[in-house]
């Protein structure tokens, strides 16, 4: 399964990728939840939009955030820029004691940078085509497409 939580407001959970293929062509099952439970705790309206954010995708994402982090608790992960700022010095330290021949204590957390390999303009231009119309094609009939997505 898939899980993405937005701005504190709302998650979404299911089988689907978030891309056309999964959204128009493929067979997927997905559930969105808005929770109508306002969080009060700080910061209140984290996207900035005034949705304010909700007590379960807030939750969701702390429990997420704690497991991957090894965290015992929620300290600077209420805050998504200081979560943020969390999660990647919690991937350096683990690349680095990868990196390192893994000698010492292991750091805690689960994650690691992700370093995509370079593509060039003349790969970029081809692959972008290849990558529309088989890898993740648009399945709604071609007269709703119209340019969305």
């Amino acid at each position: 399964a898939k899980i993405c939580v937005v701005d504190d407001v709302w998650a979404t959970i299911g089988s689907d990728n978030f891309n056309r293929r999964s959204w128009t062509h493929d067979s997927e099952l997905s559930a969105a939840i808005v929770d109508t439970t306002r969080d009060p705790r700080l910061p209140t309206d984290p996207g900035g939009l005034g949705d304010g954010a909700r007590t379960y995708a807030r939750d969701l994402r702390l429990l997420l955030a704690r497991e991957h982090l090894d965290a015992a608790d929620n300290t600077g992960l209420l805050d998504p820029d200081e979560a943020f700022d969390r999660f990647a010095s919690s991937a350096a330290a683990l690349q680095a004691w990868c990196g390192g021949g893994r000698t010492g204590p292991r750091p805690p957390g689960r994650l690691r940078p992700l370093a995509p390999a370079p593509i060039g303009p003349v790969q970029r231009l081809w692959a972008t085509r290849v990558y529309r119309r088989a890898y993740d094609p648009d399945g709604r009939p071609r007269h709703l497409r119209a340019g969305a997505f």
